[in-house]
């Protein structure tokens, strides 16, 4: 009996004092903001980021670049690195960033966008972020 007290008084022990750690050090193991930053800023091109949902993974394209040409659905996007990429905008899509455009059908060339949609699916989220 003796020895079972002693042996959960170790474990108590054990455990309080790491999850102390974990509470203290718990930010210190987070990326480090500028990582997240230097992947996600002002600096990205494109993005493929694969999400795990609940019953299967997500597959999501991030594609920043100035509207050289839209046709019906479909935004044609010149890239920082020169890449042309077309992008198929659904009508009812979010627009955000600029009060004047506030639908998929207002978009016009010269403007700087953020677009996301899931892979092989129409873009639901477009991010004005200027002119260019």
């Amino acid at each position: 009996m003796r020895m079972s007290r002693r042996r959960f008084m170790i474990l108590v022990t054990t455990l309080v004092a790491l999850n102390t750690f974990f509470w203290i050090a718990g930010s210190g193991f987070a990326l480090p903001r500028s990582i997240v930053n230097q992947f996600f800023g002002n600096k990205m091109i494109r993005a493929e980021v694969i999400v795990q949902a609940p019953g299967a993974a997500q597959d999501w394209r991030i594609d920043r670049g100035v509207i050289t040409s839209v046709a019906g659905t479909a935004v044609t996007l010149r890239e920082a690195d020169g890449t042309s990429v077309s992008v198929d905008v659904s009508p009812a899509a979010r627009v955000q960033g600029a009060p004047r455009i506030a639908s998929a059908s207002k978009l016009r060339p010269r403007l700087r966008v953020v677009i996301y949609h899931q892979a092989n699916a129409q873009a639901q989220l477009v991010q004005v972020e200027g002119r260019s």
